[in-house]
């Protein structure tokens, strides 16, 4: 039977959750084992700055916990960036949650266990965790459910963190490993032809038939159209559980060295994050933001030739999968495209990693596609530009600049100047090597940064798919109908700067660099909005 439009909307929500959990367990179990709840708790209010030194924290990760907590609705949070202060308060939510924190303990001990193993194979020994929480889950923890249906409302939102923390990172190595693929989708098929470990893995297949993703006949499963709408939708996981190697550097983070996971070295694997998980998160979680993408260029690349720009450079280029998708839109697609023989098309590929660049080197070439690719800084414009010019003889202001999701992970630098007219409207939580950052100095930085690219990207623009956040109030309104939770803590953990679209956008119009209205979108099309697309160009 067909899933309704209230399936769907039931099920999104439920991923949405799972997100939340991913983030949330680990944070209010650390924050539990270490007393700061139960402070809280006596104290009513507190001063994140003061709390902080109580506690010997790391005020901007532990600035980024609370928040978190905030915007699942347990705490309520004052900001005020005129004073730079911010101050938590106990609600109604707090004491109800704040008890029901012990139950993370089991899926916290299996994430921190989990780093000792392989990240792509399913192991023995986490195995036998995982079961003892699947027969905990079946259980429901022991909760019985209060006849209050707020507090019912709390003990359900626990469950499903901790349902989120037990099969997200399953889902996503079911998904990279190849469980999702049509010949496990349209038919039958026994445990043993996935995984060598059948005896194993037929306990998390029954767990998933539990969930209602299988329906199981003898030793044989078969998706169900549950199963299959999550199925389709595992990459949605990626990106958070990419994130475990922080969530179970917590305790670390936030009471001890903040630069535990800092790696400087762009030779080096990143520590923070799970780089390979991340991108594959993100391309199969990104296609329609790049199906806007696709029709700025064709409209671009259909002007009269003089009024387009002579290539494309894609500043964090990674692996160049996405400069041979904007190369292949436009020699397909476009006017440029039937001309590229007289009008051949610059493609740049930029990035600080020196293994990204190698990898794009290589997946051009094997593509049959030209490019320069060139090592370059986010924060530093004018040395990419000199570099093109110098060795390659490319002007960087005549190309479309291209980037997705890299701003708001460009490398802090404190601002010269000083905001000034206004206070930062932003109500992020923001960190540098642990750290509290002033959300003044955070729009400060964001107006610099634009500032050093507005001279190269006047004239063709610099087309930005980028992250956002939104207030904790909001997102606690709409539990369910956000991923604000986990990318509040995924990026604040790992110091990046995500604004609300609107701070992003008049920071923009300072700098002279204004939204395209033809071709501005948000995701969702509300005040949900945490993913946008521009244009921006001078006037």
């Amino acid at each position: 039977m067909s899933l309704t439009k209230q399936d769907k909307a039931a099920f999104r929500a439920t991923i949405f959750r799972h997100l939340d959990g991913i983030a949330t367990a680990p944070t209010a179990y650390t924050l539990l084992e270490r007393g700061v709840l139960e402070h809280i708790l006596q104290h009513k209010a507190v001063d994140v700055t003061e709390l902080a030194s109580g506690f010997q924290a790391n005020e901007g990760y532990l600035n980024v916990a609370l928040r978190v907590l905030a915007s699942q609705g347990w705490l309520d949070v004052e900001i005020d960036n005129a004073d730079n202060t911010v101050r938590y308060s106990v609600n109604a939510k707090s004491a109800i949650a704040f008890e029901l924190c012990s139950l993370y303990k089991d899926v916290v001990a299996l994430l921190r266990f989990s780093g000792q193993f392989h990240r792509r194979k399913f192991e023995r020994a986490p195995f036998s965790v995982l079961e003892n929480i699947f027969k905990k889950y079946r259980q429901n923890f022991g909760i019985v459910f209060s006849s209050d249906p707020e507090t019912m409302l709390i003990q359900e939102q626990v469950l499903k963190h901790i349902e989120g923390v037990a099969i997200g990172p399953t889902i996503v190595a079911l998904g990279m490993g190849g469980m999702f693929h049509k010949y496990f989708m349209e038919a039958s098929f026994k445990p043993e032809e996935f995984h060598e470990d059948a005896e194993s893995f037929d306990k998390i297949l029954d767990f998933f038939s539990f969930l209602g993703w299988f329906e199981k006949k003898a030793q044989t499963y078969r998706f169900t159209e549950k199963g299959l709408f999550f199925a389709r939708r595992a990459p949605a996981y990626g990106v958070t559980v990419s994130y475990s190697p922080t969530f179970r550097n917590l305790d670390e983070l936030i009471f001890g060295n903040p630069e535990i996971l800092m790696n400087n070295k762009p030779e080096l694997p990143e520590l923070h994050v799970d780089r390979e998980m991340n991108v594959w998160g993100s391309g199969g979680a990104h296609t329609t933001y790049f199906k806007k993408i696709d029709e700025v260029i064709v409209e671009l690349f259909n002007r009269p030739l003089d009024d387009q720009p002579k290539g494309v450079l894609d500043m964090g280029c990674g692996n160049g999968a996405f400069l041979q998708h904007v190369f292949e839109v436009i020699s397909q697609r476009t006017l440029r495209g039937q001309m590229l023989d007289d009008y051949p098309l610059l493609l740049v590929g930029a990035d600080f990693n020196e293994v990204a660049l190698r990898v794009t080197r290589a997946n051009l070439t094997k593509a049959d596609i030209w490019a320069k690719v060139t090592w370059g800084d986010i924060g530093n414009p004018d040395l990419l530009a000199r570099d093109l010019k110098d060795n390659y003889g490319i002007s960087l202001e005549d190309l479309l600049n291209v980037r997705t999701f890299l701003d708001h992970n460009r490398p802090w630098k404190p601002p010269a100047s000083p905001l000034t007219g206004r206070v930062s409207q932003s109500s992020g939580a923001f960190c540098s090597r642990g750290k509290r950052l002033n959300n003044n100095d955070v729009e400060a930085g964001l107006l610099e940064h634009l500032c050093r690219w507005a001279p190269f990207v006047r004239r063709f623009g610099l087309l930005v798919i980028e992250l956002h956040t939104i207030s904790p109030a909001l997102a606690a309104k709409n539990i369910g109908l956000t991923a604000a939770t986990a990318y509040d803590a995924t990026h604040g953990y790992s110091d990046q700067y995500i604004v609300e679209v609107d701070v992003f956008n008049r920071i923009a119009e300072e700098a002279g660099l204004y939204p395209d209205p033809a071709h501005f979108c948000k995701f969702p099309n509300s005040e949900l909005a945490t993913i946008s697309i521009n244009l921006l160009k001078g006037k």
